[in-house]
């Protein structure tokens, strides 16, 4: 007989503020030297176009790994419990109707042979009548663990979303993006990630307020 367990991910999809920056840099074309223009008029080299000049790292945007936040945190390992005994609970059911089930099973191959053929039949129809039972409240226990899921993490992501707003407002960042995976952020230099400062925050707060 099948398990109907379901196994918890706890994996974030935070998606704070995500801004997509447009950087606009404008160059003019180098105009056409004639035949005739003098040697001397040199058209500027490519070394000095301002276009192609290093761009300076800027000083006021911010990354963060939430599911780092959510691991490395109080409030997100108590997050982290509070989902995983709602599930062992929902489970612990499962089990102990799956175990009646399997003595259901066990019994009528025992007694196969010694029932009558109405006996059997009714014995058979008694048990796919829990089967069903159990996989329709199966079902209704793997909802119920995802909507607790969706609400423990949303409240999580919340809190985060302040914490964060706060440090970026600390550290004087104008956009602060998520990094990890899923998240927008295909690259970023370790000197913009905040996620250590975020989580030092996030521990100050007392019993989560």
């Amino acid at each position: 007989m099948t398990r109907c367990h379901r196994q918890l991910g706890y994996v974030l999809d935070m998606g704070l503020v995500v801004l997509l920056l447009h950087g606009c840099a404008s160059t003019g074309q180098p105009t056409q030297q004639s035949p005739s223009t003098s040697s001397s008029q040199s058209v500027p080299s490519d070394a000095s176009s301002p276009a192609l000049k290093s761009v300076p790292r800027p000083s006021n945007i911010g990354v963060v790994d939430l599911q780092r936040v959510l691991l490395d945190t109080e409030a997100g390992k108590r997050a982290r419990d509070v989902l995983s005994n709602f599930m062992k609970n929902r489970q612990a059911v499962v089990e102990l109707e799956e175990k009646e089930l399997k003595r259901m099973e066990e019994d009528l191959v025992k007694q196969a042979s010694v029932l009558s053929a109405n006996g059997r039949k009714d014995r058979e129809d008694l048990l796919r009548r829990r089967v069903a039972e159990f996989q329709q409240r199966a079902n209704e226990m793997n909802r119920e663990v995802q909507e607790k899921q969706k609400e423990v993490l949303e409240g999580f992501r919340e809190r985060a979303e302040r914490v964060v707003s706060k440090v970026a407002q600390q550290l004087g960042l104008l956009v602060v993006m998520e990094k990890g995976k899923g998240g927008p952020t295909v690259y970023s230099d370790a000197a913009l990630d905040i996620s250590t400062k975020v989580i030092e925050e996030f521990n100050k707060e007392k019993n989560g307020s």
